[in-house]
């Protein structure tokens, strides 16, 4: 395969990233044309959803210089009329001569349709070039797609000896003012956030993103401020009126098994219930994330205790961990991160694989998965 292909396709893939914070639910998706002598000749990326895609900004700022160019798009272009038209006919409609695709598109509707008609109309087709690197800056998007669930990412602050707060509930901070402004980057990437209700009574999150560079990005790109969808796990609804997670800052789902209560009329117009399957009392996790997904939900930051951390890792839900590890100790006493009881041999452990480890301020964040991967080490601050 041709080298300047990845060299193209690489920063069609930095162009992508210029979303990560405004495109949900759509994929993050760039593109780059290519004309005569290996000139870049226009560059674009999908801003916001409802917005131009990535193919059609490059195709205006490359006009009629397209003709005969090869286009690098990170993601098969779309052949379905949605809020836009299909970027397959434009690029056909533009006399592009060459598409070069990172991955065909996960989404039933357009999965190798748009490739089809691209060859159908004599245009030359290649497709799997930094593939894996496509899948991982839209991994929520295709686990959707693919799976009928967000991705779950798992946020953990702990201590040296894996504590997350002292035995009286008492956890700020934990971790330093360098790792939480880095939480912020993961609540402003993410489409949901979730917690129990159990977090929600003891500390009071807002579980907002406050980060001020995140927010003029958002505000420049879309004109206004994305705040991810809160969603509450409150089996027995036990939501006070006034929790700080119920703020007009943004729209808060809860998700119970008590059913219709007169107590919604203390929670907000912003609130919505979310009545699900329950097992011994408690909501379903699987048919949460059902849920959400139906709802578009990408990709799921959850930000909770033990309890909930232990359900849903038991549960085989928990797609990734992000461990911010403190250098300080809190002792015995102190509260872990996950409940799991019923593990007694080691051939019951859960295994994880360390994707990635590196400085953040005075801690360290470890990044784990299930399954196989390679260890990225990184220790600059």
């Amino acid at each position: 395969m041709n080298p300047r292909h990845y060299f193209h396709m690489a920063r069609a893939l930095q162009l992508a990233a210029k979303g990560m914070y405004t495109t949900d639910p759509n994929p993050r998706v760039g593109c780059v044309l290519v004309g005569g002598d290996d000139e870049v000749i226009g560059e674009g990326w999908h801003a916001y959803a409802g917005g131009p895609h990535a193919e059609i900004n490059a195709l205006r700022q490359a006009g009629e210089r397209a003709r005969g160019a090869t286009a690098y798009v990170t993601l098969e272009p779309c052949s379905h009329h949605g809020r836009t038209p299909p970027c397959s006919h434009a690029l056909v409609d533009a006399g592009v001569a060459r598409v070069v695709a990172a991955m065909v598109d996960p989404n039933p509707q357009v999965s190798g349709k748009g490739l089809d008609q691209l060859r159908a109309a004599g245009i030359d087709v290649e497709c799997g070039v930094m593939e894996v690197q496509a899948e991982e800056l839209n991994r929520g998007f295709v686990t959707r797609m693919r799976r009928g669930r967000p991705y779950v990412r798992c946020k953990i602050g702990v201590s040296l000896d894996g504590r997350t707060a002292m035995a009286n509930g008492a956890s700020r901070w934990v971790t330093s003012e360098a790792s939480r402004r880095d939480v912020q980057v993961l609540r402003a990437s993410s489409s949901a956030i979730l917690t129990g209700i159990g977090t929600v009574l003891m500390d009071d999150p807002a579980l907002t993103v406050r980060d001020a560079e995140i927010v003029a990005a958002e505000q420049s790109a879309t004109g206004g401020v994305r705040q991810p969808l809160r969603v509450v796990v409150d089996s027995r609804l036990r939501m006070p009126g006034n929790a700080r997670v119920l703020s007009p800052s943004g729209t808060t789902l809860i998700a119970t098994a008590a059913g219709e209560a007169a107590h919604r009329a203390t929670l907000g117009d912003e609130v919505v219930l979310e009545v699900l399957p329950c097992t011994g009392g408690r909501v379903d996790l699987e048919a949460l994330l059902e849920r959400l997904a139906a709802r578009k939900v990408n990709d799921v930051l959850v930000e909770a205790g033990a309890q909930l951390n232990g359900a849903l890792l038991n549960a085989g839900l928990i797609d990734e961990l992000i461990i911010y590890i403190a250098p300080k100790l809190m002792g015995d006493g102190a509260r872990g991160m996950f409940n799991l009881p019923g593990l007694e041999g080691m051939d019951q452990c859960i295994p994880l694989q360390f994707m990635d480890v590196r400085r953040v301020g005075e801690d360290l964040r470890v990044t784990a998965r299930p399954g196989t991967g390679r260890l990225r080490l990184c220790m600059q601050t």
